[in-house]
């Protein structure tokens, strides 16, 4: 918030409820009307938290949520719900994905490289990689 508004404005919304930072675990039961809403990180929200946060949604509301399925920080054996969302959703009118690439980074010229770097890696490491084992004795 403080990177795109000024921060007594900010201070200000915070103080009389106009923002509000809520923490996931605690949106069961509300509905969210005449707001707008963003969830950050969505790519560390199970299926299930996914589903409760979107179905928050209220008249006169609109939602934005933002996540990079490459950077899932979820306990091993849990899988992030932001891409079945987006599959699920997929279809729904009301409904937009944007899909960002490594020319949409913009913290500066060596993430890019960075990300292009993370992106190559598989492909090279997989052909560095020894040989599996396969039958015999060893």
């Amino acid at each position: 918030l403080y990177d795109v508004l000024a921060p007594e404005r900010v201070e200000r919304g915070l103080d009389t409820g106009i923002i509000e930072i809520a923490p996931l675990a605690f949106m069961r039961g509300r509905t969210l009307s005449h707001a707008m809403i963003i969830l950050n990180e969505a790519q560390n929200c199970t299926a299930v938290q996914l589903k409760m946060f979107l179905t928050r949604l209220g008249e006169e509301s609109k939602m934005i949520v933002t996540g990079d399925p490459t950077q899932v920080d979820l306990p091993l054996g849990k899988d992030s719900g932001l891409n079945e969302a987006i599959e699920i959703l997929r279809g729904i009118e009301e409904v937009d994905h944007i899909a960002f690439s490594k020319a949409d980074v913009v913290r500066r010229e060596l993430v890019g490289r960075i990300v292009e770097a993370y992106e190559a890696a598989p492909k090279e490491q997989a052909a560095k990689a020894p040989a599996p084992k396969t039958g015999g004795k060893s």
